[in-house]
């Protein structure tokens, strides 16, 4: 092997090993526990050498947002799987939820302001991509048209991340508030489903004479 491939490997390596300790240290202390020195003690290096990996707190902080949208990827994609567009919407929701009481804090900082908003949007494109998709194939099998698919998109959005922040709070927690985002969602598709405001019946053709 060159020199100059094993160093890459060896610095890749090494940057996803400060990524995982970074993430173990928010997921089990939260985001102030969260600093460029205590991750180089966890992982027995200097704090120049992350430093030569990551700027600062808050470029390590937005990598740690992109892994856990890549992880939500993963876990709403397992729910694609299902066939029955219906319950497939409602395993989305449940799998969007559980990921929230599982991963509080990284959920935290994957929505709250830490992060730049424009470049959390980015990191949460693939996520909503798949969202976007399911509704639309929802849509499309129950012959709804939304009026405005962005709108209806960021109500989904927002229910899910409204319930699954229920979920932190005692009185809810996550178990229940899974629940309620089925229901929620039941709810709002059966809406669509009943021609609520926001869809349009599809065009039917000219009436029989």
């Amino acid at each position: 092997m060159a020199t100059s491939t094993r160093r890459a490997l060896e610095r890749a390596r090494t940057r996803e090993r400060i990524i995982e300790t970074a993430l173990h240290v928010l997921e089990s202390e939260g985001v102030a526990a969260l600093t460029i020195r205590r991750i180089a003690t966890e992982i027995e290096y200097t704090a120049p050498i992350v430093y030569q990996y990551f700027a600062g707190k808050d470029e390590l902080v937005l990598e740690l947002v992109t892994r856990g949208y890549q992880l939500l990827l993963n876990d709403i994609r397992l729910a694609s799987g299902e066939p029955d567009i219906d319950r497939r919407m409602l395993r989305l929701a449940s799998e969007y939820v559980r990921f929230a009481g599982e991963h509080p804090y990284l959920f935290q900082v994957m929505n709250d302001a830490t992060v730049n908003a424009d470049e959390r949007r980015r990191a949460a494109e693939p996520g909503t991509e798949v969202l976007r998709e399911q509704l639309a194939s929802w849509a499309s099998e129950h012959d709804v048209v939304l009026t405005d698919f962005d709108e209806a998109c960021e109500i989904v959005w927002g229910t899910l991340y409204g319930i699954a922040s229920l979920g932190h709070l005692g009185t809810v927690g996550n178990e229940r508030a899974r629940k309620l985002a089925e229901q929620a969602f039941r709810a709002i598709l059966s809406g669509w489903s009943n021609g609520a405001p926001g869809t349009e019946q599809p065009d039917q053709g000219e009436p029989a004479e």
